[in-house]
């Protein structure tokens, strides 16, 4: 009797003879692909950006995350390529799709690089392929756009003749202690079998696997996750304003809080939500429901606090230079920090692009400096970082802390400049009582 394509599948992974193919080498894509050649498999990473691509040849890394030692060491052992051509689809076993999920400018979701990737790869589907969508999008997405282009419209049957899932990717760019090794994976199939050889192909790479009941649980979770975050840091945005008018000092609030062993998380206010995540995969939640008549109370409430927090920012920016007797127009303002979170080079929905653009249509002088970021170019925005860090902060009139890099020396800044607008809190107690301070 010939054995079915999920036996085939499985000896596969057990064997490491499946050949995988990761479709996106950004921030997701190529941590992955480096994690299932480190495994033993042989990987492809496809990418339509040459740079990436190139530099993956050349056995170096884009990624901070991916050390370019461990790119070399996986390219010359043949185990990692990377190509922009699909064509090496034809002979993969296992594709995963980590491309990118943007929001337009409408706040509708942008589903174009999903659907090119279901394109290019639908040419290639063959009876015996898996695949599992990674890039965080609204529930049904893989039932309703990938199964039809990739199943359905081939003559294939999905659990029998090929396999297909969701997993949402938990990427946090930059932390060591949580890495995509060791993130708990969760995985839902369009049917169990799906489940069952999606589940054994990344067992193979990632220490924890946790299969769920279909897709659209995977795919709810993952914007659970985001969701709860992002309600969270509205609320204590919100806090932030309201002890400003109480004359409360927030960050001791939340400290002292934050003391109390159960039934409290702690979350921190700053100058806006950035990343590929928080400000962006609520709102695919959001206008799912909305074409279901209903409306998403919180999600929208949250959203409207956060994106209003650059435009605070400035407000306080603002008022700090009036009690000096100076206006924003024409005066300098140094923006520390163009990243979105500290100790990465990631500027994705950073609120540092927001807070930069607004100070400049309020005329104001602005330079920035990110020891990550050398040059800023977004939507009229052209900066580069400033060359000299302490010349840049004596002669400002103001400094905003936008983004807590590590590197920084707070003290330093603090001594050479003139105002500081802190909105992450990273003076700590030297900024809590000194008259050259203004914090959140």
């Amino acid at each position: 009797m010939a054995k079915s394509y999920k036996q085939i599948l499985l000896n596969k992974f057990s064997d490491r003879t499946a050949r995988i193919a990761v479709l996106g080498l950004g921030y997701v894509g190529l941590p992955l692909a480096a994690a299932f050649a480190a495994a033993g498999f042989t990987v492809l990473g496809i990418d339509p950006d040459s740079y990436k691509v190139d530099t993956i040849q050349r056995g170096e890394s884009h990624i901070h995350d991916v050390p370019s030692a461990q790119v070399a060491r996986l390219a010359s052992s043949g185990k990692l390529s990377a190509s922009t051509d699909f064509a090496g689809l034809a002979e993969a076993d296992a594709v995963s799709i980590c491309v990118p999920t943007p929001l337009r400018k409408t706040g509708d979701p942008d589903l174009s690089f999903i659907l090119s990737a279901a394109e290019q790869l639908a040419e290639y589907m063959h009876a015996g392929m898996v695949v599992i969508l990674e890039s965080t999008t609204y529930p049904g997405t893989t039932r309703e756009i990938l199964l039809p282009k990739l199943g359905d419209d081939k003559g294939l049957t999905v659990g029998e003749d090929f396999f297909l899932a969701f997993s949402p990717e938990r990427v946090d760019p930059g932390r060591q202690d949580w890495t995509t090794l060791n993130t708990p994976k969760v995985i839902g199939g369009i049917t169990p079998a799906c489940t069952e050889v999606l589940a054994a192909w990344y067992s193979c790479a990632l220490k924890t696997v946790v299969p769920v009941s279909s897709a659209e649980v995977a795919e709810m979770a993952k914007l659970l996750e985001n969701t709860f975050r992002m309600i969270n840091i509205g609320l204590v945005n919100e806090m932030a304003m309201m002890c400003e008018k109480l004359g409360v000092d927030v960050w001791e609030v939340i400290d002292a809080a934050a003391t109390k062993p159960f039934g409290f998380m702690k979350f921190t206010p700053g100058p806006g939500l950035g990343g590929h995540c928080i400000p962006i995969d609520p709102l695919y939640l959001s206008w799912k429901l909305r074409a279901l008549n209903y409306t998403a109370r919180f999600i929208e409430l949250a959203s409207e606090i956060n994106t209003g927090m650059p435009r605070y920012v400035v407000g306080k920016v603002q008022d700090a230079l009036n009690d000096q007797g100076k206006s924003l127009k024409g005066n300098r303002v140094l923006v520390l920090g163009a990243a979105y979170k500290a100790d990465i080079d990631d500027l994705r929905e950073s609120p540092a692009l927001d807070v930069i653009g607004l100070l400049q249509q309020k005329g104001a002088i602005v330079q920035y400096h990110d020891p990550y970021i050398p040059k800023l170019r977004y939507e009229g925005i052209a900066l580069d970082s400033a060359p000299d860090l302490m010349h840049a902060v004596r002669e400002a009139d103001c400094v905003v802390i936008v983004t807590n890099h590590s590197t920084y020396d707070y003290p330093a800044l603090l001594e050479n400049a003139q105002l500081i607008v802190d909105t992450r809190n990273a003076l700590g107690s030297l900024g809590r009582s000194n008259p050259k301070v203004v914090r959140l």
